[in-house]
């Protein structure tokens, strides 16, 4: 018999692994896009990103603040980002499954994970990346970039809350209609509420219109990418790790059985 602790441990491990993977796809990927976007911004005359004081500012200036360098900034610093992001996102995705395996059918520890795993994908990252899409540095204005980050995650919270709901319908509707429509409910419901606040949240458009449209679709891409590598390697390794140990328990017990008949 799992705990939800076996479930918590092996989610934790498994965002670890996924962070990792993530990390080295960002770096690979996304990294030349970011370094591309800050060239445009120092071109403007925007701040240097770590790399020295800014243009026409005395030298004495640079003592006033610490900043930390691109090179730290697009290896320690991401790859330290994306190990937590994943460990935190892992512990969610490993107490998921916990609480999902063996509640929607007789699927096994693998396939809950996997599923868990693309509903997180979809649910935290994919539905709030459509309406409002991360940019690169030299796009967006500073002075909104709090209304721009509250709208992210009022966008965020309505998202997971409209999928509660679907898992609730669907499986409040299972007795009463079957599995396959009772799911059909659930993802109707996360749809229409979804589409509702598609329709009624505000929008922005900072993009400047001499920013080139290829390095932003670069960029944008590269975000998804990695989101992809992360929660399928979460929904891989979790799934292995907790198949692996429901296997192993279930040989013991078994063991255990025969031996106090013999």
């Amino acid at each position: 018999m799992l705990t939800l602790r076996d479930f918590l441990v092996r989610g934790l491990i498994a965002g670890l692994i996924g962070g990792l993977a993530a990390f080295f796809v960002g770096y690979a990927i996304g990294e030349p896009a970011v370094e591309a976007a800050i060239a445009i911004e120092e071109a403007a005359g925007g701040h240097d990103h770590g790399t020295g004081a800014e243009a026409g500012e005395p030298e004495a200036e640079e003592d006033e603040g610490t900043e930390v360098s691109r090179p730290i900034q697009s290896t320690l610093g991401l790859a330290t980002g994306m190990l937590v992001l994943g460990a935190a996102l892992g512990g969610i995705a490993g107490i998921a499954t916990g609480l999902s395996f063996g509640r929607f059918g007789r699927r096994s520890a693998r396939a809950t994970a996997m599923a868990v795993a693309g509903a997180g994908f979809v649910v935290l990252f994919f539905v709030p990346f459509l309406i409002y899409p991360p940019n690169p540095p030299a796009v967006g204005d500073g002075d909104t970039i709090g209304w721009r980050t509250g709208l992210y995650f009022a966008m965020l919270a309505v998202s997971v809350i409209a999928a509660a709901l679907a898992i609730y319908l669907g499986r409040t509707f299972t007795a009463k209609l079957g599995a396959w429509y009772a799911g059909l409910v659930g993802v109707g419901t996360y749809l229409a509420i979804v589409l509702i606040a598609f329709a009624v949240m505000p929008r922005y458009d900072e993009v400047p219109s001499d920013f080139p449209p290829s390095l932003l679709y670069e960029f944008r891409l590269s975000s998804i990418l990695t989101q992809v590598v992360l929660w399928v390697v979460i929904g891989a390794a979790l799934g292995e790790l907790t198949h692996r140990l429901h296997r192993s328990r279930a040989g013991a017990r078994s063991d255990a059985e025969l031996a106090s008949i013999g």
